[in-house]
């Protein structure tokens, strides 16, 4: 087994020995989010010909849960690591900057994958969407959750304390979230807040993986796709030179 194949074993253990906290636990909040709001605005909102406002809410809730998790994995390893003092033992190995990148960001989309797996069975019990793209499903799964995992990864170099994770959580991953189009179509807002959601590159994963599922997006999964991966690339670069200069993690 190679090193960056023992840390990417390593992190997939750290997080899978809490399963029930780290996938069981989202898969709940998650279905707890379609059962209120889809019992609630079902007869009340229409967003596509001919798809229920639940069947809508399932990709974007399986996204949410994806991007979510895929954040938490890297994040909290990182700072975990850093605040308890064990970094340092990975540190000590002949690990690459690259080595390191792979191994925390593949176990990220690890996690977000198993999470938004749980959450597309479980509300398949309840309203089955349709798949009428798998392959836009499967491009945007993974480029969101590579993109999450890194900004984890960014996120955990940056933050010295909790508090500061907490932080970048809450006032930048949660709103970014919640305001890319999980619950709702932007053309269902007025014209300067769809202005703003298209600045917002969260929307382009949610809008392209919707996709997927209906054939029917807000714009073309084409320009989300070139979006997406332009955003993963530039977040991927910041984060292998974070990684590379020893960026809060050397002295």
């Amino acid at each position: 087994m190679s090193g960056w194949q023992a840390l990417f074993y390593k992190e997939i253990l750290r997080f899978w020995k809490v399963s029930f906290q780290t996938v069981a636990a989202p898969v709940l909040t998650a279905c707890l989010y379609m059962l209120i709001f889809g019992h609630v605005l079902e007869d009340r909102v229409k967003v596509y010909d001919q798809v229920s406002y639940t069947a809508f809410l399932v990709p974007g809730l399986v996204m949410m849960s994806v991007l979510q998790n895929a954040f938490a994995n890297s994040s909290s390893s990182i700072i975990q690591s850093k605040i308890m003092g064990n970094l340092v033992f990975i540190l000590l190995t002949p690990l690459s900057h690259r080595s390191w990148f792979v191994a925390y960001v593949g176990s990220s989309i690890v996690r977000g994958l198993a999470v938004g797996l749980g959450v597309l069975l479980v509300t398949s019990l309840v309203t089955t969407p349709s798949y009428v793209a798998p392959l836009w499903i499967l491009a945007f799964g993974l480029l969101g959750a590579g993109m999450l995992g890194t900004l984890g990864l960014i996120a955990g170099l940056w933050a010295e304390k909790f508090d500061q994770m907490a932080a970048f959580q809450n006032f930048i991953i949660m709103p970014m979230t919640f305001l890319s189009g999980v619950f709702y179509s932007i053309h269902s807002l007025p014209a300067f807040w769809q202005g703003v959601s298209h600045l917002n590159p969260f929307f382009y994963m949610i809008d392209g993986f919707r996709y997927g599922f209906f054939g029917v997006s807000d714009v073309s999964p084409w320009i989300s796709l070139g979006l997406v991966s332009a955003t993963f690339a530039v977040v991927a670069g910041i984060a292998l030179h974070l990684l590379r200069i020893g960026y809060k993690i050397r002295g």
